[in-house]
């Protein structure tokens, strides 16, 4: 069992908020937040919390370096679990943590084990939960992440929207709207603030696969990390296979994620992405994701984030799932829904190849400026002064 550790920093100033992150995408969605609630007010202060659910140190370390986000006020170092093992710990963790802040309200981000688990602490303990990135629904009860949306909003005091129609969602579950606040999408913000910063897609993929960034037909971005996608071994190697025939058409580079590349190391099909027409790399960082997402002809992904991001870029996205929780990159973005119909996914990526793929338009409030949104409306919901204003 973990030790729980945290190291406070100085004396506590009067309206203390708890930020919470768990996993690599929250990263991009606090980087944003953090120093947004610095600037609104002298009174404010929010102290930075890492559950430790994402346990590849590097990979932490790197994104905090990338994003700007400061280090960790507390650092719980949870590690990896089954949902249940991560969940229980994460509370156990941040329990004694909340006894020693006695924090104005706690915020959480996103949907992974440490929103809810931070969540369900802190209103136990009858301290205000915030939640960013509220009303998201994809319908499939079967996904962890939609149980944790769910569940974190019900017991939210304050709920911030990305998009305007997630109201609709929360008010079919009953919550008061007047506790709702469409703000923008927070993601953006950190895209928006990092884009001339991204790297170019030569220097991630490397002088074997340089044609594939300078080629008249660019190149496909793939990535797959749901449990639905890759924890199967026949889905997976249909998935698999699925890759190699697209590469077939446009090549590919295809970033694996710890949890898909130990799949495909288990299913023994490893030999089916060893072809000059995929460029399989590690885990990237901010950075050069973002580098090879702006430069790509396409997008292959089950990444909710990436959905975003893309329709963000006006890069073309094809879904590899049968629903989004994030249905305005498909209204409004450059996202088109396919799952893993083969017939489906060819017939996107034939279109993207012939057409250029699906247009969509930036949604509202993607403009970067939902972090300061949110700090103002959590400055004046706790009745503070505007930064200057404190004598």
């Amino acid at each position: 069992m973990p030790a729980c550790r945290f190291y406070p920093r100085g004396p506590l100033v009067k309206k203390t908020i708890l930020c919470i992150v768990g996993a690599r995408p929250n990263f991009m969605k606090i980087a944003p937040i953090i120093p947004a609630l610095r600037n609104i007010s002298i009174e404010l202060n929010p102290y930075l919390v890492h559950t430790g659910q994402h346990y590849d140190a590097e990979m932490k370390d790197t994104f905090f370096d990338q994003l700007g986000i400061p280090e960790p006020d507390i650092d719980l170092g949870v590690g990896s679990g089954s949902h249940a093992v991560q969940t229980a710990e994460v509370m156990r963790c941040f329990e004694p943590v909340i006894d020693e802040y006695d924090p104005a309200a706690v915020l959480v981000v996103g949907d992974v084990n440490s929103t809810i688990a931070c969540a369900l602490v802190a209103v136990k303990k009858g301290i205000p939960v915030i939640h960013v990135e509220a009303g998201l629904r994809s319908g499939d009860r079967t996904m962890p992440e939609e149980i944790n949306r769910v569940l974190t909003d019900q017991i939210s005091d304050l709920l911030f929207t990305t998009e305007a129609d997630a109201l609709l969602n929360l008010k079919r579950e009953g919550i008061d709207e007047t506790r709702v606040h469409f703000v923008g999408n927070v993601m953006i913000d950190t895209l928006l603030n990092n884009q001339s910063r991204a790297v170019p897609p030569v220097d991630t993929i490397g002088t074997e696969y340089a044609h594939f960034a300078t080629g008249e037909r660019g190149y496909a971005l793939v990535t797959s990390h749901r449990p639905a996608n890759v924890d199967d071994p026949v889905v997976l190697k249909g998935l698999i296979e699925t890759i190699v025939d697209v590469s077939k058409r446009i090549p590919v580079v295809f970033p694996i994620h710890p949890r898909t590349r130990a799949a495909i190391e288990t299913a023994g099909l490893d030999g089916l992405l060893d072809r000059d027409s995929i460029c399989c790399l590690k885990p990237l960082t901010y950075l050069n994701m973002l580098g090879l997402m702006a430069s790509a002809r396409m997008v292959l992904t089950d990444s909710g984030g990436i959905q975003e991001e893309t329709t963000a870029l006006g890069v073309p996205c094809i879904t590899l799932r049968d629903s989004t929780e994030r249905p305005i990159t498909v209204d409004s973005g450059t996202n088109t829904i396919v799952g893993l119909d083969r017939d489906k996914i060819f017939a996107a990526v034939d279109l993207v190849l012939a057409s250029g793929g699906k247009v969509g338009q930036v949604p509202e409030f993607w403009d970067g400026k939902a972090a300061i949104r949110i700090a103002e409306i959590i400055r004046d919901w706790l009745g503070l002064e505007s930064e200057g204003q404190v004598a």
